[in-house]
């Protein structure tokens, strides 16, 4: 764990992903604002010393960010269905659209940075006047440097492609010092050779087949909105994909299987985690569905990692500018 000397506040926390990624860059949390109550456990649960706000406080509408005036650093994983290709992308006209409370918290705390993440649809066409009244605004607030990028997790190592746009201002007093990480530099393990210890975990005798033959990285994790089932992999298609790596979509399994199981096995929960790019000991609150509705939405601790580590750079770089001077 990198020693914390800057600080942030979390919006729309989830399970944790962003949380932890802030975490490995060396960023400490005054709070975490997290309205779904599993997700707050799951918070609680594996950093029991972490804020996890409570009540009004944890809903985004409703939080009052005065009291963290002058933070570090605002971050965030806002709604992504009024953006998502699975949905209807209402944009500014769907309900669950949070960024204008994002850019409130950013109003009244007026941190040196601002890191939010959402879906790959946030940068169609249809969007391009929201994403312009989104520059223009944050601009206003003091913000020389309002810019977004799309990142592929794989290109940080997680063993899946997962489309992310990371959308990143910078105050202007820090805004020369930051630079977009580069990825790349990892090649992720395939689906067979990441979860194969925890596929043949109760001795199953098809594990090392069964690794072999699921020898690509996954498809993007779906199956976090609230608006659909269980937990399953995603739609059709999506069920398809890891058809081909050898892996039943249609649900997921409480345990890895058994010695003698025959046919394609099925992910649990911590499969489904690791394959987001979470540590084999961050455990999820809930049952299965509402487990899975926190990997699921989750962004990849890596990816988080990568981005806020260079704005971690560009914050602690200037200041010692402004030292020496």
């Amino acid at each position: 764990m990198s020693k914390t000397s800057l600080n942030s506040i979390e919006l729309c926390a989830g399970g944790g992903g962003q949380a932890l990624g802030l975490e490995r860059a060396g960023f400490g949390h005054e709070a975490l604002v997290e309205i779904d109550p599993w997700a707050r456990k799951t918070l609680n649960l594996n950093r029991p010393q972490w804020n996890v706000l409570e009540g009004d406080q944890a809903d985004l509408t409703t939080f009052d960010p005065t009291p963290y005036k002058g933070i570090d650093l605002v971050a965030g994983g806002v709604p992504c269905p009024p953006f998502s290709k699975a949905g209807k992308q209402l944009g500014a006209n769907d309900e669950r659209d949070l960024f204008p409370d994002a850019v409130r918290v950013v109003d009244e705390t007026r941190p040196k940075a601002v890191m939010l993440e959402n879906v790959r649809g946030f940068l169609d066409a249809v969007f391009h006047d929201y994403r312009l009244n989104l520059k223009k605004q944050l601009k206003k607030l003091g913000y020389g440097l309002v810019d977004w990028h799309l990142y592929n997790a794989s290109d940080f190592g997680v063993s899946q492609l997962r489309p992310r746009v990371v959308i990143v201002a910078i105050h202007n007093d820090y805004l020369d010092a930051f630079k977009w990480p580069t990825g790349g530099h990892e090649t992720p393990p395939t689906v067979g050779q990441l979860l194969y210890p925890q596929m043949a975990a109760n001795g199953w005798k098809g594990a090392a087949k069964w690794r072999d033959g699921a020898d690509e990285i996954a498809p993007t994790l779906v199956g976090g909105s609230k608006k659909h089932g269980g937990p399953d992999l995603g739609p059709t298609r999506a069920k398809k994909a890891w058809a081909a790596l050898g892996v039943n979509g249609m649900t997921l399994a409480e345990e890895a299987p058994e010695r003698d199981f025959v046919g394609m096995p099925r992910l649990t929960v911590q499969m489904a985690a690791k394959v987001q790019g979470f540590p084999d000991d961050w455990i999820f609150a809930g049952k299965k569905t509402n487990a899975y509705r926190q990997v699921g939405n989750a962004f990849p601790p890596p990816v988080a990692a990568a981005v806020a580590t260079n704005i971690r750079a560009a914050i602690e770089n200037t200041q010692k500018i402004y030292a020496v001077a």
